[in-house]
Protein backbone atom coordinates (compact mmCIF):
# COMPACT_ATOMS: atom_id res chain seq x y z
CA UNK A 1 0.00 0.00 0.00
CA UNK A 2 1.03 3.39 -1.22
CA UNK A 3 1.82 5.78 1.81
CA UNK A 4 -1.24 8.33 1.21
CA UNK A 5 -3.21 5.40 0.93
CA UNK A 6 -2.68 4.36 4.20
CA UNK A 7 -3.67 7.64 5.76
CA UNK A 8 -6.78 7.44 3.50
CA UNK A 9 -7.33 3.73 4.78
CA UNK A 10 -7.52 4.84 8.00
CA UNK A 11 -9.54 7.29 7.38
CA UNK A 12 -11.90 5.07 5.95
CA UNK A 13 -11.49 2.48 8.59
CA UNK A 14 -12.82 5.82 11.12
CA UNK A 15 -16.11 5.37 9.14
CA UNK A 16 -16.40 2.03 10.95
CA UNK A 17 -14.95 0.48 7.03
CA UNK A 18 -13.13 -2.80 6.61
CA UNK A 19 -10.30 -1.67 3.99
CA UNK A 20 -8.29 -3.77 1.53
CA UNK A 21 -6.32 -2.08 -0.73
CA UNK A 22 -5.33 -2.54 -4.59
CA UNK A 23 -8.23 -4.80 -6.18
CA UNK A 24 -8.35 -5.44 -10.32
CA UNK A 25 -11.96 -5.78 -11.59
CA UNK A 26 -12.09 -7.32 -15.07
CA UNK A 27 -13.76 -5.13 -17.76
CA UNK A 28 -14.64 -6.26 -21.44
CA UNK A 29 -14.11 -3.54 -24.28
CA UNK A 30 -14.85 -3.74 -27.73
CA UNK A 31 -11.16 -3.53 -29.88
CA UNK A 32 -10.89 -0.89 -32.79
CA UNK A 33 -10.90 -4.10 -35.48
CA UNK A 34 -13.29 -2.56 -38.25
CA UNK A 35 -13.53 -6.16 -40.21
CA UNK A 36 -15.01 -8.06 -37.46
CA UNK A 37 -16.29 -7.97 -33.55
CA UNK A 38 -13.56 -8.47 -30.83
CA UNK A 39 -13.74 -8.07 -27.22
CA UNK A 40 -10.61 -7.98 -25.08
CA UNK A 41 -10.87 -7.94 -21.56
CA UNK A 42 -9.04 -5.62 -18.94
CA UNK A 43 -8.20 -5.89 -15.50
CA UNK A 44 -8.72 -2.22 -13.91
CA UNK A 45 -7.21 -1.30 -10.47
CA UNK A 46 -9.40 0.08 -7.69
CA UNK A 47 -6.38 1.51 -5.33
CA UNK A 48 -8.94 0.56 -2.19
CA UNK A 49 -11.89 -1.38 -1.86
CA UNK A 50 -13.98 -0.50 1.77
CA UNK A 51 -16.96 -2.64 2.88
CA UNK A 52 -19.23 -1.78 5.78
CA UNK A 53 -22.77 -3.92 6.27
CA UNK A 54 -24.56 -0.82 4.33
CA UNK A 55 -21.91 0.40 1.91
CA UNK A 56 -19.27 -0.10 -0.55
CA UNK A 57 -16.53 2.80 -1.06
CA UNK A 58 -14.20 2.33 -4.13
CA UNK A 59 -11.56 4.73 -3.74
CA UNK A 60 -8.71 5.94 -6.37
CA UNK A 61 -6.47 7.81 -4.09
CA UNK A 62 -3.42 10.15 -5.85
CA UNK A 63 -1.50 11.83 -3.64
CA UNK A 64 0.70 14.04 -6.12
CA UNK A 65 2.71 15.61 -3.02
CA UNK A 66 6.16 17.01 -4.41
CA UNK A 67 4.51 17.14 -7.77
CA UNK A 68 2.20 19.66 -10.20
CA UNK A 69 -0.86 17.65 -8.55
CA UNK A 70 -3.96 16.59 -10.07
CA UNK A 71 -5.06 18.57 -12.77
CA UNK A 72 -8.91 19.13 -13.78
CA UNK A 73 -8.26 18.31 -17.71
CA UNK A 74 -6.81 14.84 -16.74
CA UNK A 75 -9.58 13.71 -14.16
CA UNK A 76 -12.53 14.87 -16.74
CA UNK A 77 -10.85 13.07 -19.71
CA UNK A 78 -10.32 16.70 -21.80
CA UNK A 79 -6.95 16.36 -21.84
CA UNK A 80 -4.95 15.51 -25.18
CA UNK A 81 -2.13 13.44 -23.33
CA UNK A 82 -3.93 10.07 -23.45
CA UNK A 83 -1.28 8.62 -20.93
CA UNK A 84 -2.41 11.35 -18.38
CA UNK A 85 -5.96 11.09 -19.25
CA UNK A 86 -5.34 6.74 -18.27
CA UNK A 87 -4.55 7.52 -14.97
CA UNK A 88 -7.85 8.49 -14.37
CA UNK A 89 -10.06 5.78 -16.70
CA UNK A 90 -11.94 4.51 -13.54
CA UNK A 91 -13.92 8.37 -13.11
CA UNK A 92 -14.12 9.93 -16.72
CA UNK A 93 -14.14 6.63 -18.61
CA UNK A 94 -18.46 5.77 -18.42
CA UNK A 95 -18.11 2.35 -19.38
CA UNK A 96 -15.15 1.25 -17.50
CA UNK A 97 -16.56 3.26 -14.38
CA UNK A 98 -20.17 1.46 -14.79
CA UNK A 99 -18.46 -1.92 -15.46
CA UNK A 100 -16.35 -1.93 -12.47
CA UNK A 101 -18.93 -0.29 -10.05
CA UNK A 102 -21.04 -3.82 -11.57
CA UNK A 103 -18.29 -6.17 -10.84
CA UNK A 104 -17.15 -4.90 -7.34
CA UNK A 105 -21.12 -4.97 -6.49
CA UNK A 106 -21.45 -8.51 -7.90
CA UNK A 107 -18.33 -9.56 -6.46
CA UNK A 108 -19.18 -8.42 -3.05
CA UNK A 109 -23.00 -9.04 -2.78
CA UNK A 110 -24.08 -5.01 -2.61
CA UNK A 111 -26.78 -3.99 -4.65
CA UNK A 112 -25.47 -0.74 -6.99
CA UNK A 113 -27.24 1.93 -5.09
CA UNK A 114 -24.56 1.33 -2.34
CA UNK A 115 -21.63 1.18 -4.36
CA UNK A 116 -20.26 4.64 -3.87
CA UNK A 117 -17.14 6.00 -5.93
CA UNK A 118 -14.77 8.32 -4.09
CA UNK A 119 -11.41 10.24 -5.24
CA UNK A 120 -9.01 11.02 -2.32
CA UNK A 121 -6.60 13.96 -3.57
CA UNK A 122 -2.89 14.69 -1.73
CA UNK A 123 -2.74 17.73 -3.71
CA UNK A 124 -4.43 19.70 -6.42
CA UNK A 125 -2.91 21.30 -9.18
CA UNK A 126 -2.36 25.06 -8.62
CA UNK A 127 -3.41 24.59 -5.05
CA UNK A 128 -3.64 28.68 -4.62
CA UNK A 129 -5.97 29.67 -7.43
CA UNK A 130 -8.19 26.61 -6.80
CA UNK A 131 -9.18 26.26 -9.85
CA UNK A 132 -8.43 22.75 -10.90
CA UNK A 133 -9.86 21.60 -7.15
CA UNK A 134 -13.40 23.57 -7.96
CA UNK A 135 -13.48 22.18 -11.51
CA UNK A 136 -13.18 18.63 -10.72
CA UNK A 137 -15.71 18.94 -7.44
CA UNK A 138 -18.49 21.13 -9.93
CA UNK A 139 -17.95 17.97 -12.65
CA UNK A 140 -17.63 15.10 -9.72
CA UNK A 141 -21.18 16.29 -8.62
CA UNK A 142 -22.74 15.70 -11.65
CA UNK A 143 -21.46 12.11 -12.18
CA UNK A 144 -24.15 9.45 -11.38
CA UNK A 145 -22.51 6.48 -9.60
CA UNK A 146 -24.10 3.64 -7.69
CA UNK A 147 -25.30 5.94 -5.05
CA UNK A 148 -24.92 8.86 -5.96
CA UNK A 149 -22.17 11.42 -7.52
CA UNK A 150 -18.59 11.08 -6.85
CA UNK A 151 -17.17 12.06 -3.72
CA UNK A 152 -13.62 14.14 -3.87
CA UNK A 153 -11.58 14.03 -0.64
CA UNK A 154 -8.90 16.39 -0.37
CA UNK A 155 -5.83 15.93 2.34
CA UNK A 156 -7.49 17.84 5.02
CA UNK A 157 -10.24 15.82 5.45
CA UNK A 158 -8.60 12.77 5.61
CA UNK A 159 -5.69 14.10 7.76
CA UNK A 160 -8.59 15.46 10.41
CA UNK A 161 -9.62 11.94 10.19
CA UNK A 162 -6.27 10.67 11.20
CA UNK A 163 -5.54 13.07 13.79
CA UNK A 164 -8.99 12.44 15.45
CA UNK A 165 -7.67 8.32 15.33
CA UNK A 166 -4.05 8.94 16.55
CA UNK A 167 -6.02 11.54 19.76
CA UNK A 168 -7.25 7.68 21.18
CA UNK A 169 -5.05 6.62 24.17
CA UNK A 170 -5.31 3.15 23.20
CA UNK A 171 -2.03 1.57 21.05
CA UNK A 172 -2.56 -0.03 17.74
CA UNK A 173 0.30 -0.89 15.72
CA UNK A 174 0.29 1.32 12.98
CA UNK A 175 2.34 2.77 11.11
CA UNK A 176 0.26 6.00 10.29
CA UNK A 177 -0.96 6.30 13.72
CA UNK A 178 2.55 5.69 15.33
CA UNK A 179 4.30 8.39 13.23
CA UNK A 180 1.42 11.07 14.62
CA UNK A 181 2.14 9.62 18.01
CA UNK A 182 6.16 10.19 17.37
CA UNK A 183 5.32 13.36 16.25
CA UNK A 184 3.19 14.70 18.95
CA UNK A 185 5.65 12.97 21.30
CA UNK A 186 8.50 15.00 19.85
CA UNK A 187 6.40 18.39 20.50
CA UNK A 188 6.04 19.07 16.65
CA UNK A 189 2.74 18.07 15.83
CA UNK A 190 -0.44 18.23 18.57
CA UNK A 191 -2.65 15.60 17.93
CA UNK A 192 -5.18 15.67 20.28
CA UNK A 193 -7.86 18.11 18.29
CA UNK A 194 -9.65 21.05 20.01
CA UNK A 195 -13.22 20.81 21.26
CA UNK A 196 -14.82 22.51 18.43
CA UNK A 197 -13.26 20.53 16.01
CA UNK A 198 -14.54 16.90 14.78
Amino acid sequence: MEAFESFVALALEAEKFVVSSAVKFDVKRRTAKRDYEEEQQHGYEVDLVAARSDALVLATVKSFFGSGGVRSEEVLGTTSNEKKRKLYLLLNDPLIRDSVIKAAADRYGYRLDQVELRMYVGRFAAPIKGHHERAIREWAATQKVGRGPIQIVGVRDVVGSVREAASRKQYRDNAVLVTMKVLEAAGILEVNLPDDIG
